[in-house]
């Protein structure tokens, strides 16, 4: 590889930034701009559910599952004795990303790559599981090895063995994608952003991995998660615009064949074309059409992982790889939470990560990079909510004395007994007492609007919660479930709990829930939800 393969022409990417963005109307990018924080924080969680999901059936020939998006699909177990819902070296080697650029601007030369570089290799002498070129460029360094150490080690690798094409480099690329600009008129795609995404794409991959198909591989997929998460879309000539022109006909012919293809015509997946290759296969047989963010739903989300797993082989990191785009585009309220409520994984040095705090990581990249990024999307150790009136509301759900509905107040004085937490409200990150285990917290992003564009999959998120809230009740757990002042949210998701677990006749249980709290009265979006499953009961 000479330097002149990866030398890239930045007006061309200016070009494509400039004529990607002029695609959308200023009423077009206000639309999609609330969801910017849920799809950047479902490309990571998708990342990890992936990971997750795939890590038991490593190695071994396709598994023939089918998914039903319940904390059962998180089995555990395989090569490595994975933990239930427990991330794998995919994961785990982007957190350091996310970190560092959670706190410094990518843009901001080689602070980054070297102190992640310094993170994986500490990493990589404990992990159970690290890939074979991963381990040998880490495993050459020492504690005071820089960035250049680490790509001076991956040439040495290559030229050795005579190949360095594996997927580790793209497994772990998302958070690169979640360079988001911010402005008045909303979050947009800028050639300055572009531009670092190509940039610390291509350097990041070369960290392990001096094959120039691994950096070309990052730089397509980053810059696909940047597209999706910014707009919701995907403009894949605006992405091949990204790579050197000499090679840009290549990837394009090799996207082409995998759109109509399935996963497992690609059966070498740890070569990182192949990888790619299952990964977009699975993305469209799931039926995601990258131009109309409508089709992103939650059962393409789910399909999408279902597909990339059942191509066999490298089945963890081919779900992370696809968790990542697919994430982006249908965003975190389309994962399931019984499979958010079990992801954990490696974190850094004696810490582990939840799936909540995986979201919250991908949310302070973009508040890092975006200087005027929406005080509301800022993560916070506590949000206050004093000037919101009566926040105190308490009272037995009518329908199961193990369930507590009230208002977000009650997180300060819980009710005796209670060992779960169900929030639908934008809480901190210290809100829930620590008394309460981290898998017994389960928070749901629900606006109390009624504008579509607010809650995306309402009707699924309304559900998820109440089935959240059964399923903690089915381990015995007493449940707090709450939002801001229980008018909303709170009587929604008690009165779907009740219709959809409790047999509770449709009309019976809205009108007897609200009459158990003092203020409750669903808007306009909640009530045609509860209204639609009373008469599919």
């Amino acid at each position: 590889m000479t330097e002149s393969d990866n030398t890239l022409d930045l007006n061309e990417i200016r070009a494509a930034s400039g004529d990607f963005d002029a695609d959308f109307t200023a009423e077009e990018r206000a639309r999609r701009t609330p969801g910017v924080a849920r799809r950047a924080a479902g490309s990571i969680v998708g990342m990890a559910v992936g990971d997750a999901l795939g890590a038991p059936y490593e190695f071994g020939p396709s598994p023939g599952i089918v998914l039903a998006g319940t904390a059962d699909d998180m089995v555990g177990g395989g090569t490595f004795a994975w933990a239930p819902g427990e991330w794998t070296d995919d994961t785990s080697m982007a957190v350091p990303l996310l970190r560092a650029f959670a706190q410094t601007d990518p843009a901001d030369g080689r602070a980054i790559p070297t102190a992640v570089v310094q993170e994986w290799r500490a990493w990589a002498q404990k992990a159970p599981d690290v890939g074979n070129q991963t381990r040998a460029v880490l495993g050459r360094l020492s504690a005071s090895s820089t960035a250049d150490d680490a790509r001076a080690s991956a040439r040495r690798v290559h030229e050795s063995t005579g190949r360095s094409g594996g997927n580790g480099s793209l497994m772990r690329t998302a958070p690169v994608g979640l360079l988001v600009r911010f402005s008045n008129s909303g979050f947009f795609s800028t050639a300055r952003t572009v531009d670092a995404i190509v940039t610390s794409a291509r350097e990041l991959s070369g960290l392990t991995h001096y094959d120039p198909d691994a950096g070309d591989a990052c730089v397509l997929w980053s810059v696909m998660i940047h597209m999706a998460v910014t707009y919701g879309v995907v403009d894949v000539e605006d992405a091949l615009r990204c790579l050197p022109e000499s090679r840009r006909d290549r990837w394009r012919a090799l996207l082409a064949e995998a759109a109509d293809a399935e996963p497992g015509d690609f059966p070498k997946n740890g070569w990182v074309v192949h990888a790619l290759q299952a990964a977009w296969a699975a993305i469209h047989r799931a039926g995601f059409d990258l131009v109309d963010d409508l089709t992103a739903t939650p059962d393409a989300f789910r399909l999408a992982l279902q597909h990339a797993i059942n191509a066999g082989g490298d089945t963890d990191t081919v779900a992370a790889i696809t968790g990542a785009l697919a994430g982006a585009l249908a965003g975190v309220d389309a994962i399931p939470l019984g499979w958010q409520r079990r992801l954990h994984g490696w974190g850094g040095e004696g810490v582990v990560l939840t799936g909540h705090e995986l979201a919250t990581l991908a949310v302070e990249v973009q508040r890092n990079v975006g200087s005027d990024y929406p005080t509301s999307y800022q993560p916070t150790e506590r949000v206050d909510y004093s000037a919101y009136g009566d926040i105190g509301v308490l009272a037995k759900h009518p329908h199961d004395e193990g369930v507590w509905i009230g208002a977000v107040g009650m997180l300060d004085d819980l009710p005796a007994g209670v060992d779960a937490v169900v929030s639908l409200c934008r809480i901190g990150t210290r809100q829930v007492p620590d008394a309460i285990a981290a898998g017994d917290r389960v928070t749901v992003r629900l606006i109390d609007k009624e504008a579509p564009g607010e809650n995306p999959h309402l009707e699924f998120v309304l559900t998820e919660a109440a089935d959240a809230v059964a399923a903690l009740r089915a381990e015995g757990k007493t449940v707090l479930l709450h939002c801001v002042q229980a008018q909303s949210r709170t009587p929604t998701v008690a009165a779907l709990y009740s219709m959809r677990h409790l047999g509770v006749d449709g009309e019976r249980a809205v009108r007897e829930v609200c009459a158990a709290l003092p203020q409750a009265h669903p808007n306009q979006a909640f009530a045609s939800v509860l209204r639609a499953q009373t008469f599919t009961q």
